[in-house]
């Protein structure tokens, strides 16, 4: 168990759960109309799975330039995330 926290890999795990909760909640709206809109939905999503593909990396020993164009990304979703808010 240590390990498998250790080495990231439930990392993995949980970004796919995300992947999947975004789905399947992009499919309900467009089925009902209902919930959240997936423009929404997918910035704040994508925003939080940068973050942990930062801490991946990081987990990993990977080269810093790939932990910080995770943040970078994680950056990018997040303020188009506020632009789409502020309206």
């Amino acid at each position: 168990m240590t390990e498998w926290i250790g080495s990231g890999r439930v990392l993995d795990v949980i970004v796919l759960g995300m992947a999947l909760e975004g789905a399947a909640l992009t499919w309900l709206f467009r089925r009902g109309g209902r919930g959240v809109a997936p423009g929404a939905l997918w910035l704040n999503l994508l925003s939080g799975m940068c973050l942990l593909a930062a801490m991946r990396a990081g987990l990993a020993g990977a080269w810093w330039g790939w932990v910080s164009l995770a943040l970078l990304g994680a950056l990018a979703f997040h303020l188009a995330d506020l632009r789409r808010m502020w309206r």
